[in-house]
């Protein structure tokens, strides 16, 4: 399985920016799918995440400014993000929980830059 996202850049305070992920390779059904986040010298931290029943869940912190949806395709996840901050400025990572025979496992994209200036 691969996560390939894209979508990251350079954005100013108040701006928007649409990140696109893709899971290739996938056997069995994307049970959930969604977005975290690393600045330096902080943890991974959740973002957003939507399951295969469209159910969201945002962190507190981006909660009426990113939008977390799938792609008609139910293998392709985007987060908007809207009215941008300096502190959304992280590396945004795709994940995704796979569920086959009895079993789930949980795969990470590469990750993509995202910086908000001020």
């Amino acid at each position: 399985v691969q996560l390939q996202a894209s979508g990251g850049g350079l954005v100013q305070a108040g701006g928007s920016l649409r990140l696109s992920c893709a899971a290739s390779g996938v056997i069995g059904s994307i049970y959930i799918m969604g977005w975290y986040r690393q600045a330096p010298g902080k943890q991974r931290e959740l973002v957003a995440v939507i399951t295969s029943s469209d159910m969201t869940v945002y962190s507190n912190s981006v909660k009426g400014r990113f939008t977390i949806s799938r792609g008609n395709a139910k293998n392709t996840v985007y987060l908007q993000m809207n009215s941008a901050k300096p502190e959304d400025t992280a590396v945004y990572y795709c994940n995704a929980e796979i569920r086959y025979s009895g079993s789930s496992t949980t795969y990470w994209g590469q990750g993509t830059q995202v910086t908000v200036s001020s």
